[in-house]
């Protein structure tokens, strides 16, 4: 049975499952969801997700959700090629390098967050302070993670769970006007995986709900 995703075309967090899925070859039918529009919050899709968040993907009767538990059930339930280290100790740093992006710098900068910083009254000066603030934060506590275990990806040499947090990451920073100079061997590493063709497909100007261009 096909696989279905729940996408949003720029969000990160499906983004991230995007490039896993892409990673492990797998076909999907895609599903948007106008965040800005706020399909996330129709009573037909908090039935199926009462998070109201994205990504969820569905297999079957299951309906399944979170990014980073979606990736590891990806990588347990079809294991070529892996997404995490063969070593607990590896692991434990992969996993460690995803967390910083998707539960330290991700949840303080995402759609709702702007949107409840907005109705505060928060300036966008202010707004677009705040997000490199976070963004910051977390790349200085990844940057020496990738400068000791990257060889020529975040973890090693072939693309994996850190790639897959990684590079969507570098492109919310590069679309928030973030200063990524400081940062080398992120920036470097999230260039390698985006010529990498699962990367390519997983861009967000590559998805059907994307604006067209022109």
């Amino acid at each position: 049975m096909a696989l279905t995703l729940y996408s949003s075309w720029r969000a990160t967090a499906p983004y991230r499952v995007r490039i896993a899925l892409a990673l492990k070859g797998l076909a999907y039918d895609y599903i948007p969801v106008n965040l800005p529009k706020g399909e996330q919050r129709t009573a037909a899709y908090l039935a199926q997700n009462p998070q109201g968040l994205t990504p969820m993907l569905v297999d079957g009767e299951a309906t399944m959700t979170q990014s980073l538990a979606l990736i590891e059930w990806l990588d347990e339930t079809h294991p070529e090629p892996p997404l995490l280290p063969s070593d607990p100790t590896g692991r434990q740093v992969v996993r460690a390098m995803a967390g910083i992006i998707a539960c330290d710098i991700h949840p303080l900068n995402n759609l709702r967050i702007h949107q409840q910083l907005a109705a505060l009254g928060v300036s966008e000066a202010d707004r677009q302070a705040w997000v490199a603030r976070w963004m910051t934060e977390g790349f200085d506590a990844l940057e020496p993670m990738i400068a000791r275990h990257g060889q020529g990806f975040a973890y090693g040499a072939e693309p994996g769970l850190a790639d897959c947090c990684v590079v969507p990451q570098v492109y919310s920073a590069d679309r928030f006007g973030v200063d990524l100079s400081p940062y080398p061997a992120i920036r470097a590493a999230a260039e390698r995986a985006r010529a990498h063709p699962a990367f390519v497909a997983a861009h967000p100007d590559r998805q059907p709900d994307a604006p067209a261009a022109g």
